[in-house]
């Protein structure tokens, strides 16, 4: 098929996410033309259902709030955190621009941070952790500042709403699970829902953006604010390249092929590889046939990038000991008969709450971060088995705080009790029995637990016994914030598996995001960010927003590197490589 025309841009940034959109904000903002593509029909990609938390050490915002770090210790604990997988170089540069790009984004842009005072990192106790002063949140964001572009804004993942809409910050979730206890959290939901409801009525939507969706919607607002089109419905087909350097895309637009020459460069944000079976099958040892998985994610997550990269090419990281941030996820079904698939990040460390194996034995600090669940989860089960565990609960702690999608009171139940997505019994050993889960195994393990538990105690795992863990608790719970016994049926189980919010696995990078080939040369034009380069965790997961604040910081990075190349650096502008050598997957 011929190519319908071509487009002249700078820099030319596949993929709408938070990576995506802060590279293509920081390069028109330094006066770069700047084009954004994305092949699904809305923008915002898996930053508009994540929950808007970015990691970055040592910004403004921390000290505003008078926490100075020692120096040197975020850097000791990425070390510690990555192990082998340490990647120095691209570290530094994270450490070093991370701040700055804060503080770009926050002065010169619609992009807005809180942060809380305390919010700890996941292994706070390790070399280097903090108790706070490094995970921040977008702050909501009044959708209608985007005027007609609202409607191209992807929803929030609906799993992780009330009435569809999203909660925000730990604040907000803490009054909607008082509503029945307090009448200032009461006041708070009836006001917050009804502002929803008439917003709902009004324009087919909440305009009240939060967390990932605010963040999404605010870097969007300072992408139109410089005049830079968003094309919807547009996916790269193959990278251009000539004389040695990537010279732009084949897109197809709305079906149509249209050839795109970057002058500068092509920056590559497509979210990696959740929805990509192969690289699954090769990638996750969970999941031999790429099915064994299942991720909340958004399905356009299909790897694109990678495979754009590797046809010029481009190398794929394949040593970091987990390939993805890992997730719990349970499974239910929506009211339009699709699988819904529900991400559980805080109810495990909920007092009254522990996860069991099929033998109905505990396995692991339920109140751990979710990637720590999921691998103790995978040591834990027996080699052929499936992978898998059920969160246990009794009626009080299930009606207190909610379990999966299942909210608290006063929200109903039944349909998750008819669907199965819940089980309900009266008694422990009729609820092992339903679940099919070892009846005297989990009668021990309760019984056991319970012991325990009156006196807030958890010497098996020590749960609540960590920073991160009493956060995600209930500070009003005592005397441990994560423990509880369970002895008042009815009792419930539900199953989880497990997923991801992203994966760590990806390309080769520098510290300047641009892609390097197998010989660790730079490929020229070629860029990388988000998902779609290498994670500099280390395959780790050590706080609150280590995706998205890196997101932000190497968009950030790579579109200043850009900017600061010399025009002269770049052949072929202006001409059309197409049939010389165009490079298709």
């Amino acid at each position: 098929m011929p190519v319908e025309k071509d487009y002249e841009c700078d820099v030319l940034v596949i993929g709408s996410g938070a990576s995506g959109m802060s590279a293509a904000v920081t390069a028109a903002s330094k006066g770069l033309k700047v084009l954004v593509v994305e092949k699904e029909p809305k923008f915002g990609g898996s930053t508009a259902r994540s929950g808007g938390w970015l990691w970055i050490p040592n910004t403004y915002l921390a000290t505003q709030q008078g926490i100075y770090e020692p120096e040197g210790s975020a850097k000791t604990y990425l070390a510690h955190e990555a192990g082998d997988s340490f990647d120095a170089e691209r570290v530094d540069a994270f450490l070093k621009h991370g701040p700055e790009a804060v503080e770009h984004f926050t002065t010169k842009t619609a992009v807005r941070f809180d942060m809380p005072l305390v919010f700890p990192d996941y292994h706070a106790e390790a070399p280097g952790g903090r108790q706070g002063g490094r995970s921040m949140v977008t702050r909501p964001f009044d959708g209608r500042e985007l005027g007609e572009h609202i409607k191209d804004l992807a929803p929030a993942l609906p799993e992780l709403t009330v009435f569809g809409m999203m909660l925000g910050s730990g604040k907000e979730i803490v009054h909607f699970m008082r509503v029945t206890k307090s009448l200032k959290s009461a006041w708070y939901v009836t006001k917050r829902l009804s502002k929803h409801f008439l917003d709902v009525m009004k324009h087919g939507r909440g305009m009240t953006l939060t967390n990932g969706n605010a963040l999404s919607g605010r870097l969007a607002k300072s992408l139109f604010d410089l005049n830079v089109p968003l094309w919807l419905n547009t996916k790269a087909s193959s990278l251009t390249f000539e004389r040695g350097r990537v010279t732009g895309a084949i897109l197809s637009r709305e079906g149509r092929p249209v050839h795109v020459i970057a002058r500068r460069a092509v920056v590559l944000a497509s979210g990696g590889f959740p929805y990509d079976i192969e690289r699954r099958k090769q990638m996750f040892a969970h999941a031999p046939t790429g099915q064994e998985h299942f991720s909340p994610s958004p399905t356009g997550n299909t790897g694109d990038g990678l495979r754009l990269a590797e046809s010029v090419g481009g190398e794929v990281s394949t040593t970091l000991p987990n390939a993805a941030a890992w997730v719990p996820v349970s499974l239910l079904k929506r009211k339009d008969g699709t699988t819904g698939i529900m991400p559980h990040f805080i109810d495990r460390a909920k007092p009254g709450v522990i996860a069991v194996l099929k033998n109905g034995r505990r396995f692991t600090n339920e109140g751990n971060s979710y990637h720590d669940f999921v691998q103790a989860l995978v040591a834990a089960t027996e080699p052929g088995a499936e992978i898998s565990a059920h969160l246990i609960c009794d009626h009080k702690t299930l009606r207190t705080y909610g379990l999966g999608s299942a909210a608290p009171f006063p929200m109903p139940i039944g349909r998750y009790l008819r669907t199965g997505y819940l089980v309900r019994a009266r008694s422990i050993d009729e609820l092992a029995r339903s679940i099919g889960v070892d009846v005297d195994g989990l009668r021990r393990t309760v019984d056991g637990f319970n012991d325990e538990a009156r006196l807030g105690r958890d010497p098996q795992f020590g749960k609540g016994s960590l920073a991160y863990n009493r956060y995600q608790g209930d500070a009003l719970h005592g005397p441990n914030p994560c423990v509880a016994p369970i002895e008042r049926g009815p009792f419930y189980a539900l199953k989880v598996r497990i997923g991801d919010i992203g994966t760590f696995a990806g390309l080769k990078t520098d510290a300047s995001c641009r892609v390097l080939s197998k010989d660790a040369a730079p490929i020229a034009g070629l860029y990388a960010v988000g998902n779609d380069a290498c994670s500099i965790m280390g395959g780790n997961y050590p706080g609150a927003g280590i995706t998205l604040g890196p997101a932000l910081t190497f968009g950030y990075i790579a579109g200043t590197a850009i900017a600061d190349s010399s025009a002269g650096e770049f052949p072929g502008a202006g001409s059309s490589p197409v049939g010389t050598l165009a490079f298709q997957r």
